[in-house]
């Protein structure tokens, strides 16, 4: 429930007058570290701090000179879109010395930094609590050689954990793991084109020397045969049954095999299995073409990922914001996230358990290991085991069907194969709806087998295919048991009117659930949808290259058209990912005085350094402020100081192949579904069929903040704006002012959610998993 304003919180009570704030980055390098540093630069300069780079790391503190440089505004500029760190990373053994802790707190104090920010790793983030803790006697030392003012008696330290290995626990994500499995995912999806036409068999290396993350959720978003991490080694014996599962596959007409391997797999004596070995394993035992490929730092590369953009610019500024409200005696922190809600969690706690997680490795105790890296990690582990490995033949219980409907949206295909394999593997007779619910009274229905849907993960688009109609009155031969993997809100209605028609049709008295998917975001009852990852990643991979096709021209201002009907999600979030000036959408009213407002800010911008802008514009945000009018007004406004361009991106938000997330995601979501439909038929199988005509029978799968919830459609009907086809209350508005910050906008921003440090909970509810973050 929204808080009265007078509780509210708003940022602009803290002040970060008086106060300077260093970042660093440290440890190994990981795409999305520079929109963390830019967050913080830009945060800490709004709200009146000065702010410093530390150059190189640990090195540069222990340096000083000129690796500690004040930051500004511009400074930060066309950071966003580099991969890797533009302030420098270095290995530092001299900070690890008493000496050398010593040489960095005055080339601190000097400047009167008192505020630390680091993103780095759990050794990083060690290092600077130890340094907060040593403060006070190295101050004093400092003192006493007449080196430092008494006034800067405490250290205040935040951090955010960038690796690429996602093996910090008390986070779902660190930065740049999304971008990484960007990265493993590409290269898998060009290997299986070559590998398809020489029925090859690929073993791919990945990145993970002590966790098993990015070949987990890469053997999930890819459907691979057999993955190997460290976290979970193989049961022995497991070299025949790797090839017994290969073989079995090509038995099946499947041209190829893809195995992935982390840099750290081993089996359950300790023994590394590197790629090699396995590699010969499979041509001694099957005599397959088999050809490794080793992924090396291809990984740390590149651009950093919508989601990294969004996380790191989130977790820079809630950053700032626990620096402003630290105290001498509250701990070092580290900012987190958890389901879609950034959180902070003391930094020892966190470094503690993720200092477990190795020793239960080392110990073998392996289960417990997967417990610790967390319910994410441990529900990627399950799935995966649930989707790759085939039961036995079991009796067959009920007949399940699957559909989408609406619009298509990547990440489809993940979710009908994730519920085709689960049902089976639960015992059903899965049946596959072609075309909506057009092509269901029309009866295209056919059953649909384990092997069917091999290689959907990295298909976008609907491979059954999908129409915007909704179930006629009359239906034809309506299936056992039906669940509906809708788009838009197109699902929704037609669910609404199923569960309507129980009263004249006993067929429709059968669990049904919906699982959201559509690029637009705009489904009442989840946070997120399948396809909105994918549409970001468009969004933002085409305001990069369209601000590059301006780089050494004349100062210039793009306008963007996105998608998403009466929803600004992608309009919104997309120009946080892209470093948008301006996002103009349906959910916040605006007239030509802001227009005006925008244009005279963007013009006080380029009459300095900056020498490209970007405003994006939802299709429907307005019916007279059209994408023309504003380019036009843009054109005439800005004349003699910038230039304007439009671009309207329209359906190639809908296409290409599904990121990681929207595969984990949807593959997830579905398997989750697909349990519940088991449960709830179970539950009221009665007499020799099944009738389910309770309210809690027909449900939306939906990601509420932190949790993976169900809820009856009839409840969601007062959430719904049915006239725009939105929810009624939108949790992303949230960050608009983050985007308006970042872009220099005096603006609200309400931090009532924020402050509350919370505590590493080892073990989560159940129903508290939203897994979100893959």
């Amino acid at each position: 429930m929204a808080q009265p304003d007078s509780k509210k919180i708003f940022f602009e009570n803290l002040s970060g007058a008086g106060k300077a704030i260093a970042v660093l980055t440290s440890g190994g390098d990981a795409q999305g570290m520079n929109a963390a540093v830019r967050a913080v630069v830009r945060m800490g300069l709004y709200v009146g701090a000065k702010v410093y780079f530390i150059h190189e790391g640990y090195q540069g503190m222990v340096d000083g000179g000129d690796n500690i440089r004040e930051a500004t505004w511009e400074s930060v500029s066309s950071m966003l879109q580099v991969g890797g760190t533009v302030i420098g990373s270095a290995r530092c053994k001299e900070f690890r010395t008493h000496e050398g802790r010593l040489k960095a707190a005055h080339n601190l104090v000097q400047r009167g930094i008192t505020n630390l920010c680091v993103i780095g790793g759990d050794g990083s983030l060690t290092g600077a609590n130890l340094f907060r803790e040593e403060w006070s006697g190295l101050l004093t030392e400092l003192v006493e050689q007449g080196n430092a003012i008494q006034k800067y008696s405490a250290l205040h330290i935040v951090g955010m954990v960038g690796s690429i290995d996602n093996d910090f626990c008390g986070t779902d994500m660190t930065i740049g793991t999304d971008s990484a499995l960007h990265r493993i995912i590409e290269v898998v999806d060009a290997i299986m084109t070559t590998a398809q036409s020489h029925q090859r068999t690929f073993v791919l290396e990945v990145m993970g020397r002590h966790c098993g993350y990015l070949a987990l959720v890469s053997a999930l978003a890819c459907g691979a045969d057999w993955v190997l991490i460290p976290e979970m080694p193989p049961e022995d014996g497991w070299e025949e049954k790797m090839c017994q599962k290969l073989s079995a596959t090509r038995s099946r007409g499947t041209r190829l095999n893809i195995i992935i391997v982390a840099e750290g797999a081993i089996d359950r004596h300790g023994k590394p299995i590197t790629s090699s070995f396995v590699k010969d394993l499979v041509v001694k035992c099957l005599g397959f073409d088999t050809r490794v490929t080793i992924l090396g730092h291809v990984q740390r590369g590149g651009t950093p990922s919508a989601f990294d953009r969004i996380l790191a610019s989130r977790m820079g500024v809630e950053a700032v914001l626990a620096l402003l409200e630290t105290t001498a005696n509250t701990p070092a922190c580290v900012v987190s996230l958890c389901g879609n809600q950034s959180v902070r969690l003391p930094l020892m706690e966190c470094v503690q358990m993720t200092q477990e997680v190795q020793k239960a490795m080392d110990q073998k105790r392996f289960e417990e290991a997967v417990k610790l890296r967390g319910r994410s990690f441990e529900n990627n582990l399950k799935t995966y085991k649930l989707l790759a490995h085939r039961k036995p033949e079991t009796e067959l219980n009920f007949n399940v069907a699957v559909l989408n409907v609406g619009a298509p949206a990547a990440g489809m295909n993940a979710a009908v194969r994730s519920a085709v394999r689960v049902g089976i593997s639960e015992g059903h007779k899965m049946f596959a709806v072609s075309d909506g619910f057009e092509g269901f009274y029309k009866g295209q229905i056919k059953e649909i087998k384990w092997a069917d849907v091999g290689g959907w993960t990295g298909q976008g688009g609907s491979l059954l295919g999908t129409k915007s109609t909704s179930p006629p009155n009359q239906p034809a031969k309506p299936l056992a048991d039906t669940k509906a993997l809708g788009s838009a809100l197109q699902a929704f209605l037609s669910l609404l009117e199923l569960l309507t028609a129980r009263g004249k049709y006993d067929e429709f008295c059968v669990p049904m659930v919906m699982v959201p998917a559509t690029v637009s975001n705009n489904v009442p009852g989840s946070d997120l949808s399948i396809g909105a990852d994918t549409a970001l990643n468009a969004i933002t991979t085409t305001c990069d290259r369209i601000k590059q096709s301006a780089s050494g021209t004349k100062r210039r201002v793009f306008i963007i058209e996105t998608m998403g009907g009466y929803c600004g999600y992608l309009a919104s979030v997309g120009g946080l990912a892209a470093g948008a000036d301006a996002a103009y959408i349906f959910e916040e009213p605006f007239d030509i005085r802001d227009l005006q407002a925008n244009v005279e800010h963007l013009t006080e911008k380029m009459k300095t350094s900056i020498q490209r802008g970007l405003v994006l514009r939802n299709e429907n945000c307005n019916d007279n402020y059209t994408t023309d009018f504003i380019y036009q007004l843009y054109s005439e406004e800005g004349r003699g100081v910038f230039d304007s361009r439009k671009n309207v991106l329209g359906h190639m938000q809908q296409g290409g192949a599904p990121s990681p997330f929207d595969r984990n995601f949807g593959t997830k979501i579905s398997a989750k579904a697909m349990q519940w439909i088991t449960k709830k038929l179970t539950e009221t199988f009665r007499q020799g069929r099944v009738f389910a005509n309770t309210e809690d029978s027909c449900c939306l799968l939906g990601m509420r903040r932190r949790a993976l919830v169900f809820q009856p459609v009839v409840q969601l009907k007062g959430e719904t704006d049915f006239v725009h086809r939105i929810p009624k209350e939108q949790w992303w508005l949230k960050l608009r002012p983050l985007m308006k910050i970042l872009a220099k906008y005096k603006t609200s921003y309400d931090v009532s959610d924020s402050g509350q440090l919370e505590h590493v909970v080892r073990n989560r509810p159940k129903e508290s998993d939203a897994s979100v973050a893959m």
